[in-house]
């Protein structure tokens, strides 16, 4: 970490991390060139860091990541977990190389220039790291000249004036503006994507940030996908006839997405039809049951979370991101609690015991991460009659 006191660019410098509590880091940046202001979080993923850029669910944050080697298998336009990246920048610690991987098509270095990203290699992600763990996820602005010119005062200025994540709204950002149905199924090597089996159930998705691999795996199942935005009425709904609703992950406050999901989610209860949920998905659901949601100190971020399903003990390696977290003593008697964070104890899963609802706070569906978790997918399509 730089003197906070001072704004001048070390030799070579070309990019730099403004925390709003002071810290300059400086490093060289790669990617588009600009600033950008968002919450600094850490990724603990090994792999999928495209998948991680263009997953919805981290608008407004600043990816730093934890494995080294980021960028070095390129990029192609099969690993994305949305049409654009919604994560506002990339922490490094080495210099993005050439791809050594024979499905990429664009280094990751142009692929961040024409998708707009700032990056910033050349830091200590460790120490940062080790900030984030103890003073929680900070405000930021992540900058890029070619240059090395900077206003770091300015900068400063524009991180403390942020207002933060908590009690942001941002699935209405990301969401789709229009209604679409889904038929892509799961890819593989030589493959490419599976296409529907016939017979589906009707699936309606509400799209908070929804990832691409989640409709996938909704579709391997058995499932018939149409996606409406997160402001979709329970009317807007029910015109597709569906036979389940599923409930997206995505970013921002669930709090504040909840001020209009949550009236349409308890109507859909009152169907008492199949109900599954994800990430934000599940927080949904827990403030439409009377559960309280409550901002994390780091939040989970990774591939490599071990979650303890609470029915028989086992444990599931699985993939995280989020920064808010169901408040377990808050949920009600009908929720019972069915899988815990082996980390904190965080809730990471409940189900209700008077009707075919249930939700888990990880990505079952990875991309990327374990597949452990795939049964879920299973477990809604069973609870709607289907064939997996």
């Amino acid at each position: 970490m730089a003197d906070p006191n001072s704004s001048r660019a070390p030799s070579g410098a070309t990019g730099v991390l403004v925390l709003a509590s002071g810290e300059v880091v400086w490093g060289r940046g790669f990617g588009a060139e600009g600033q950008a202001v968002g919450e600094v979080c850490f990724n603990t993923a090994m792999t999928g860091y495209q998948e991680v850029m263009t997953d919805p669910s981290y608008a407004g944050q600043i990816i730093n990541f934890t494995f080294p080697h980021i960028g070095n298998v390129g990029t192609n336009p099969e690993d994305v977990e949305a049409l654009n990246p919604h994560a506002l920048g990339a922490i490094v610690r080495q210099d993005v190389t050439d791809p050594s991987n024979f499905r990429s098509t664009q280094h990751f270095d142009a692929w961040m220039k024409s998708n707009g990203r700032i990056g910033i290699s050349g830091i200590d992600t460790r120490a940062l790291t080790r900030l984030i763990r103890v003073a929680g996820a900070p405000n930021a602005v992540i900058a890029h000249s070619a240059s090395g010119d900077f206003d770091v005062p300015a900068m400063l200025a524009r991180a403390k004036a942020w207002a933060g994540l908590e009690g942001m709204d941002l699935a209405k950002d990301v969401t789709t503006l229009q209604t679409y149905g889904w038929d892509q199924g799961l890819w593989k090597l030589g493959a490419g994507y599976a296409a529907p089996a016939k017979g589906r159930k009707k699936v309606v998705a509400i799209d908070y940030g929804i990832k691409h691999n989640i409709l996938r795996n909704l579709v391997d199942v058995g499932c018939d996908v149409t996606i409406v935005p997160a402001t979709a009425t329970f009317e807007e709904i029910m015109v597709h006839a569906p036979d389940g609703l599923f409930l997206s992950n995505g970013p921002g406050d669930p709090a504040a997405t909840g001020v209009y999901a949550v009236p349409v989610i308890k109507q859909w209860l009152d169907t008492r039809k199949p109900l599954f949920g994800i990430c934000l998905g599940h927080q949904m659901l827990g403030l439409a049951v009377g559960a309280k949601t409550e901002k994390m100190h780091q939040g989970h971020r990774g591939a490599n979370h071990p979650v303890k399903r609470l029915s028989d003990g086992a444990v599931e390696i699985t993939s995280m991101n989020h920064g808010f977290a169901v408040d377990a003593a808050t949920l009600p008697a009908n929720a019972k609690a069915t899988h815990v964070s082996l980390f904190d104890g965080s809730n990471c899963g409940f189900e209700l015991a008077d009707q075919p609802a249930f939700s888990v706070q990880y990505h079952p569906e990875a991309s990327p991460g374990p597949q452990d978790s795939h049964y879920l997918f299973e477990k809604f399509a069973g609870m709607m009659g289907g064939t997996a």
